[in-house]
């Protein structure tokens, strides 16, 4: 069957938190269609569907401010554990 699935991750360029990308990723049939990344501060899409699900997520601003949160308490939380 097909499948989809969430990807969260964190790249650490440094152990400050300025420094860490989060990336959040939707895939597909392990093609990534949508990705959320902190350093670009909204969601981009890979695909139409990816283009036209980042465009409606990219105006709402709680969707947003959602995911840049879980920068802090996602990223942060695992610097301390990694």
């Amino acid at each position: 069957g097909f499948m989809e699935y969430n990807l969260n991750r964190c790249v650490f360029n440094s152990s400050d938190l300025n420094d860490i990308e989060y990336i959040y990723s939707h895939y597909y049939n392990m093609v990534e269609y949508i990705r959320f990344s902190s350093s670009v501060g909204k969601y981009v899409g890979y695909t139409e569907y990816g283009v036209k699900n980042a465009e409606r997520f990219n105006k709402d601003a709680s969707v947003l401010a959602r995911r840049k949160a879980q920068k802090e308490t996602y990223c942060k939380h695992n610097i301390d554990i990694w």
